[in-house]
């Protein structure tokens, strides 16, 4: 008996060492060899894996930075222009800064401006609600208000505000990492690029009814009567079904379109209020009048009298 359970052990070990020996020169037969700049690239990186970049995780985004030839397609949202320069001094490649974004809420329908013309009782999801049907306003293009786009958020950057029920973006902490913009089924939340102070000019509706039906979903909607193209004098605004759109590379923030608007659907963020010009009414300059000599000055009156007096005494 125990001559057997002998046999079996060095059996099993004898076919364990084998198999190790065939596996080792398998593994060094079909070897990837992978270049040790993914792994410093990789740890540079703020390892959000959030997809932002548009590839699955920070080590993919690093492997394909390292495998590239120029740099120009890629972009690391969350870390920024910093950490593409230090990926590119890692690679010994150029890369070139970009303009930070920033997501931005392109819909004003509170249930100030929108009416609700119905009440939704399911699933709290913005998505299972805009498959099912419009959602409860007369608005089919606006913002249903469930949140799935705060859901996504890793930064906590961006809440549903209680009063108006849209989602609000917090600026300082939102990375541009697109998450919120793929999961809004209505595509109201768009990147935008972030300018000095984190000023915006945009119009925030999406709505391509024709004027009359989408005033009559939303007071804040745009109409497109095209008011706002015309006054605009660097061509930034388009217009298109029925909707203006404000191209943030384009826009010099003169904020005349703002102004033009005659339904307000065209916001202005972070600017100081402006100057109202008040009309000063110019006073008439009233001449003095010259001042009138007397018929008989003081001095020709005494001179008189000292000729009188000389000649008496004559």
């Amino acid at each position: 008996m125990s001559t057997t359970i002998l046999f079996t052990i060095i059996s099993l070990c004898a076919i364990g060492s084998i198999a190790a020996i065939i596996l080792y020169f398998a593994a060094q037969k079909f070897k990837v060899f992978e270049d040790p700049r993914i792994d410093q690239v990789e740890e540079i990186l703020p390892a959000a894996n959030c997809g932002g970049c548009g590839y699955p995780g920070c080590r993919g985004f690093a492997d394909a930075m390292v495998k590239a030839d120029d740099l120009s397609p890629f972009f690391c949202p969350v870390g920024g222009n910093e950490t593409m320069a230090q990926a590119a001094e890692i690679l010994g490649k150029a890369v070139e800064a970009k303009d930070p974004l920033v997501a931005v809420i392109r819909c004003s329908g509170s249930p100030t401006h929108r009416e609700r013309v119905n009440t939704y009782d399911g699933a709290s999801s913005c998505t299972i609600t805009s498959g099912l049907y419009s959602g409860e306003t007369g608005c089919q293009y606006g913002c249903h208000g469930l949140g799935d786009c705060v859901d996504v958020c890793d930064f906590d950057a961006i809440y549903m505000d209680e009063e108006t029920g849209l989602p609000v973006v917090i600026d300082d902490k939102c990375t541009a990492c697109g998450a919120c913009v793929k999961a809004c089924p209505n595509v109201i939340i768009e990147l935008r690029k972030k300018n000095k102070k984190d000023r915006k000019i945009f119009v925030s509706c999406v709505n391509h009814d024709k004027g009359g039906v989408a005033k009559k979903a939303c007071k804040v909607a745009c109409i497109g009567c095209s008011k706002c193209v015309k006054v605009c004098p660097h061509d930034a605004i388009t217009m298109d079904n029925f909707l203006a759109y404000i191209d943030p590379n384009k826009c010099k923030l003169c904020r005349k379109c703002v102004i033009e608007c005659p339904t307000g659907a065209i916001l202005e963020i972070n600017f100081p209020p402006k100057k109202v010009k008040t009309e000063t009414q110019e006073i008439p300059k009233v001449k003095a009048p010259k001042a009138e000599t007397p018929a008989n000055p003081v001095g020709e009156k005494d001179s008189k009298e000292n000729d009188n007096n000389k000649n008496q005494e004559g």
